[in-house]
């Protein structure tokens, strides 16, 4: 199966044609071909360019523990990254379909960076979705393991759990994350992000992504977290976010539509061996 590595400020996605299968993808190969120890290393797998009617190009998201994600800032990056290194597209905008929703790309400086208007975003509980009356959910208070968290959970095509913190930092994410994604409140389980607002136009977040893990980047975790900012007047509509792996920087509109532009950069492409696919580990 051939396939094209590329990372996304560390968040790291391996890029494949449906023509790769035969089928529905496997839970069994997208889990060997994330595995970092057994397989290629990634974040996740992208397969595409699939047929779309309502866009240019259609995209699958894949999870390392082969959930398939609704959007993924990261991702769409990397895979319009990859549609410029094919030719299929050069530098005036087009369009993406994701399982999330149609977002609007242009690749910038020979591909080393991508513009993407990711949607607009929602607060809304059935949106999102979390558990509960219909509501905003804005500032609420979430108890794990006996501390109380102050959230607010918003949609931008996933579902995103934004916990306010002084000082956000791995062991942090790594401790409370997975507990939160799996938090009964979240239907649809959810991404979370602890943030820190250094300024009005700069702040800092950790990462859990949902059925991946911690993560040096993310995208959509970037969108969601400077939406939560400026919705509760912390910060201004343009706004960069720092996290491990680098920065992204996000603008909202009136409306809350919400663009990020960031880079992407290229790792290798080459073919993964029919053995590793086939592979059972415990």
């Amino acid at each position: 199966m051939e396939f094209r590595k590329y990372h996304a400020l560390g968040n790291v996605y391996l890029v494949v044609s449906p023509e790769s299968f035969l089928d529905e993808p496997s839970a069994l190969i997208i889990k060997n071909m994330c595995h970092k120890h057994y397989g290629v290393a990634s974040d996740g797998v992208l397969i595409g360019p699939l047929p779309s009617k309502v866009a240019n190009f259609g995209l699958r998201i894949f999870n390392p523990d082969a959930s398939e994600a609704e959007k993924s800032g990261n991702g769409l990056r990397i895979f319009c990254r990859s549609l410029w290194d094919l030719g299929l597209v050069k530098d005036k905008p087009f369009t993406v379909e994701t399982k999330g929703g149609v977002v609007k790309a242009q690749v910038l400086e020979e591909g080393r960076r991508v513009n993407v208007e990711m949607g607009k975003v929602s607060f809304m509980s059935r949106d999102i979705p979390v558990w509960g009356e219909p509501r905003e959910v804005l500032l609420e208070n979430l108890n794990v393991m006996g501390l109380n968290h102050v959230f607010s959970a918003v949609t931008i095509g996933n579902p995103h759990c934004v916990i306010l913190s002084e000082a956000p930092t791995e062991t942090m994410a790594k401790e409370f994350g997975p507990l939160i994604e799996h938090h009964p409140d979240f239907p649809n389980r959810t991404n979370v992000q602890f943030m820190q607002v250094i300024d009005r136009n700069h702040i800092v977040i950790e990462i859990w992504e949902r059925g991946a893990g911690y993560t040096l980047a993310s995208g959509s975790s970037s969108c969601a977290a400077a939406a939560v900012a400026y919705k509760l007047g912390l910060c201004d509509s343009s706004i960069k976010v720092m996290m491990p792996g680098g920065q992204i920087d996000i603008d909202i509109a009136a409306d809350m539509t919400v663009s990020m532009s960031g880079s992407v950069t290229s790792v290798c492409h080459g073919q993964i061996d029919g053995e590793c696919l086939s592979q059972v580990f415990h």
